[in-house]
């Protein structure tokens, strides 16, 4: 009996170099695989011609994955009335295939909590979306321009700047979240936003490219939704502005300084404190004191010191003086009206002011 002998083997090729490196997207997206298999054998001790199979093709379909990713990982500064303030994200694209990437901006509503804790107190105005032009990681008005994220290939990532006005009126340490959602999009024309993708419904055809969601919950969108979404927090830094103002009797023309009474002729001192409670600075502060509203009292020229301590509420006796005249020092006496310059107040400190009248 003759006896023969068989040996199968596969083989494999693909539209893919065996050089190309393989990313963590995977194969591309429409890659051709073709496939054929061989068998050899041998008859009577004689090995024979192998004999290939048919070809089996079928093509790579597409995963689309992508991820919202907040950057700094702190909130980010505003102040009351301010414009332009920005909040960084990064678009990565974990599919595999070049796509365009449509962005969406949206506002946490109030008492939601918001990334870095806290809740969620007033909305931003004018919240506009801009997309990293020059890759330097920072926003450039007039430069960022793009409103969606073109052509991004497989594995890269490109910076998403959120930018909005903060209203006025807004109490420090408020507090405003906001999201921003990325919807993978057709690729493969430049300087053209693509359509949104659509999953593939049905069973899978070898021949064409199906698309696949592969991506996670974000923050505002679901599973496998083809978008992925995170927020950063908008908090207002503002200074937060306490004016006291406070007497004391300092002589009487019959007891002098000894246990001086608030009679006429008598002179008291005033003394002003402002303190800044909140966490920014308080710029260009000027108290103004219009002594033409005070009855009964007349100001004492040459009087006006500048940068008082202040114990148990009351001036202390120290501090700078000042001259009347709109000079160079930080305060003058005009109109019946005490003001003085206390230039910058940050957050948490104090500066005070004393000065004297007599007493009608």
């Amino acid at each position: 009996m003759m006896k023969k002998t068989l040996y199968f083997a596969l083989g494999t090729a693909s539209a893919l170099s065996l050089a190309t490196a393989a990313t963590a997207a995977g194969t591309p997206a429409g890659t051709d695989v073709n496939n054929t298999a061989t068998i050899g054998y041998a008859t009577g001790g004689v090995t024979q011609a192998p004999v290939n199979s048919n070809i089996a093709t079928f093509k790579v379909d597409q995963k689309v994955n992508l991820t919202v990713a907040e950057v700094g990982g702190l909130v980010s500064p505003t102040s009351p009335g301010g414009l332009n303030f920005v909040t960084t994200f990064t678009v990565t694209n974990t599919s595999n295939a070049t796509l365009d990437f449509s962005l969406l901006s949206s506002q946490l509503a109030n008492g939601q909590t918001v990334a870095f804790g806290g809740t969620d107190s007033f909305n931003q105005n004018n919240v506009r979306i801009f997309v990293d032009s020059n890759n330097n990681g920072q926003y450039d008005s007039g430069v960022d321009v793009a409103t969606y994220v073109d052509e991004l290939a497989a594995d890269a990532t490109r910076t998403v700047f959120i930018v909005s006005d903060t209203p006025a009126g807004q109490a420090d340490a408020s507090l405003a979240g906001v999201v921003l959602t990325a919807t993978a999009a057709a690729g493969g024309t430049a300087n053209a936003q693509g359509s949104d993708l659509v999953q593939t419904a049905g069973a899978d055809n070898p021949a064409v490219v199906d698309i696949v969601f592969a991506d996670i919950a974000g923050k505002t969108d679901a599973l496998r939704d083809g978008k992925s979404s995170a927020d950063d927090t908008y908090k207002v830094v503002a200074p937060t502005l306490v004016l006291a103002k406070t007497s004391r009797i300092i002589s009487d023309p019959f007891n002098g300084t000894t246990n001086p009474k608030r009679i006429p002729g008598a002179t008291a001192e005033y003394c002003i404190v402002a303190t800044n409670t909140g966490a920014g600075a308080a710029n260009s502060a000027i108290i103004s004191d219009n002594l033409a509203s005070v009855s009964g009292v007349t100001y004492l020229g040459g009087s006006i010191f500048t940068g008082v301590t202040v114990s148990s509420g009351t001036c202390n006796s120290d501090g700078t003086l000042q001259t009347d005249a709109s000079d160079g020092d930080q305060s003058n006496f005009g109109s019946n009206t005490v003001t003085s310059n206390l230039g910058t107040i940050n957050g948490g400190a104090s500066s005070a002011i004393r000065f004297r009248v007599t007493i009608n």
